[in-house]
């Protein structure tokens, strides 16, 4: 993936997003030929030459920390937005002629397998580079699916969300699942531009998903935190679940995703009625696979 193609996308994508009157610019009227702001207007409101922006969304110049933080404002960017813009014009440099060192295989890192051990009462799972599924419990099978079903290289998150039908009947809001998955495999393009197996998972994606490919040429950016999800689950009906995302301060790489629902909640009744319908054919190891669906997570 390169990086200067990907800076001008995301720059033109995100001025056409702003109308004038959003930046208290003055709008003559008249019809723009292009939708948002003009380059001009993003450069007034940065700080720069016209010339110099315009270089920059061709990738020709490589800006400072300073001027990309004005026009991370000029263009109203969030937190996550930001860093994306900073990854995008400063990537990291590598060695010329140097080969790639060959990925390896993520592990789980022991505390998070513990963890899930220790979580049998909340579907729990990791989360490793481009969202592949590293590990997972036995209450996450019993709401997700059955991931030992898959083969490794199909446990990814994005993958089963898009090309898995059986997604689109278990997410009660199936498109912004799916659009927030889009925008963190963005942020992860961004962290590593020359990982070939996330390249070859995007291309995939683009290849197999109209909905994938014109959701990934809006460039959104967004990482994943927290939330609330809602669920059409076959085995006990609707649920709404809090999701948690913990990483550890050192390895970010990977996650620990929980979900949880209010006391007191028919939510919460309900999903303690499906841990024990999962529970007489269930063990307490984290890769115990519960029910004959496939697996699913937004």
């Amino acid at each position: 993936m390169s990086t200067a193609i990907d800076l001008g996308a995301f720059l033109r994508t995100r001025r056409a997003r702003l109308r004038p009157e959003d930046v208290a610019l003055p709008d003559y009227g008249g019809r723009r030929r292009v939708a948002g702001l003009r380059r001009e207007e993003i450069a007034q409101l940065a700080g720069v030459s016209v010339d110099y922006y315009i270089r920059m969304e061709q990738g020709r110049v490589r800006p400072s920390p300073a001027v990309l933080d004005a026009l991370a404002r000029a263009l109203r960017l969030d937190e996550d937005e930001t860093r994306h813009l900073h990854r995008l014009a400063q990537p990291r440099p590598t060695a010329r002629h140097a080969p790639r060192p060959r990925p390896e295989q993520q592990q789980v890192r022991p505390m998070l397998r513990l963890l899930l051990e220790e979580l049998r009462d909340v579907p729990a799972m990791v989360m490793g580079r481009r969202m592949d599924i590293l590990a997972w419990n036995t209450a996450a099978c019993a709401l997700l699916g059955d991931y030992a079903s898959l083969k490794p290289a199909e446990r990814n998150i994005p993958r089963i969300t898009f090309l898995d039908p059986a997604s689109r009947h278990l997410y009660a809001d199936w498109t912004a699942c799916a659009r927030e998955n889009v925008a963190y495999l963005r942020l992860e393009a961004g962290r590593y531009p020359d990982d070939p197996q996330l390249t070859s998972l995007i291309g995939e994606l683009s290849l197999k998903s109209e909905d994938f490919r014109r959701w990934w040429a809006e460039h959104p950016v967004q990482d994943k935190t927290s939330g609330t999800k809602r669920f059409h689950h076959p085995v006990v009906g609707d649920l709404a679940l809090t999701y948690e995302t913990l990483r550890a301060a050192d390895d970010p790489s990977q996650a620990l995703i929980t979900y949880a629902a209010a006391p007191g909640t028919s939510s919460h009744d309900a999903l303690r009625m499906l841990l024990a319908w999962a529970a007489p054919t269930a063990t307490t190891a984290p890769h115990t696979t519960v029910g004959g669906r496939r697996g699913h997570e937004g």
